[in-house]
């Protein structure tokens, strides 16, 4: 009986694992992020991600992202940094990637700009 019990405990925990995809976020871009949204691609439906009670600062500062699995593997995701420039990644595989890298994506200002895209 205790067997059986372990059993269904073991796979009752995987699926709900299975029903969260975990992303590795990694601010690797100079300037501190102070939020990050995500959404279902295609969609204005941001919600924000937990970051604590902190920026996550520029070179490297990192957390785990848990996002819903019945929203799809295909996230929009909008990265707002302090010194208020806004990054948004269209359409970022999160069942593919396991981890995001800001600085993969960070591009200089240019005069009067604060929005970057990347698709």
């Amino acid at each position: 009986m205790r067997t059986l019990l372990f059993v269904l405990g073991v796979v009752v925990s995987a699926g709900a694992a299975a029903q969260t995809h975990y992303v590795d976020f990694y601010n690797t871009a100079p300037a501190s992020v102070i939020q990050v949204e995500t959404a279902p691609a295609g969609t204005l439906a941001f919600r924000p991600a937990a970051l604590g009670d902190r920026p996550l600062h520029g070179g490297g500062d990192s957390l785990t992202l848990a996002l819903p699995y019945a929203e799809g593997c295909l996230r929009d995701l909008r990265i707002t940094f302090a010194d208020g420039r806004v990054l948004e990644h269209k359409a970022f595989d999160v069942c593919k990637y396991r981890s995001y890298h800001t600085g993969r994506y960070w591009h200089p200002p240019h005069a009067g700009a604060n929005r970057m895209s990347q698709r």
